[in-house]
């Protein structure tokens, strides 16, 4: 069965950095759009970044500049890199993949999902 298993979560201030990593098992990853979620309380699930099959990646443009999505097609793995982070990037933060060729921001166009990691910014 698929498995997407984040990691790298915790609490930082702001300004500060964090890694995500995001091992997925049980499918082919390299067919796979990856793509970073994120869910505030009260909010709706954005997509903070994606990444296509061949390494294209698009933001919202509130971490453009930011952050960074990279994937390791021999690890199974998706990263996230947050630099510079903010108080408003406080969130959960999922990943998600999808099996198509386009990153969409729509999470009901992913198939799979992991359970979530937790990224508080203190001010």
């Amino acid at each position: 069965q698929v498995q997407l298993v984040e990691s790298g979560g915790g609490l930082v201030q702001a300004g500060g950095s964090l890694r995500l990593s995001c091992a997925a098992s049980g499918l082919t990853f390299s067919q796979y759009v990856m793509g970073w979620f994120r869910q505030a309380p009260g909010k709706e699930r954005e997509l903070v970044a994606g990444i296509s099959r061949r390494g294209s990646s698009t933001y919202v443009d509130s971490v453009k500049g930011r952050f960074t999505i990279s994937r390791d097609n021999a690890e199974n793995t998706v990263y996230l890199q947050m630099n510079s982070l903010k108080p408003e990037d406080t969130a959960v933060y999922y990943c998600a993949a999808d099996w198509h060729y386009i990153v969409s921001a729509e999470p009901s166009a992913y198939d799979y999902w992991g359970q979530g990691t937790q990224v508080t910014v203190s001010s």
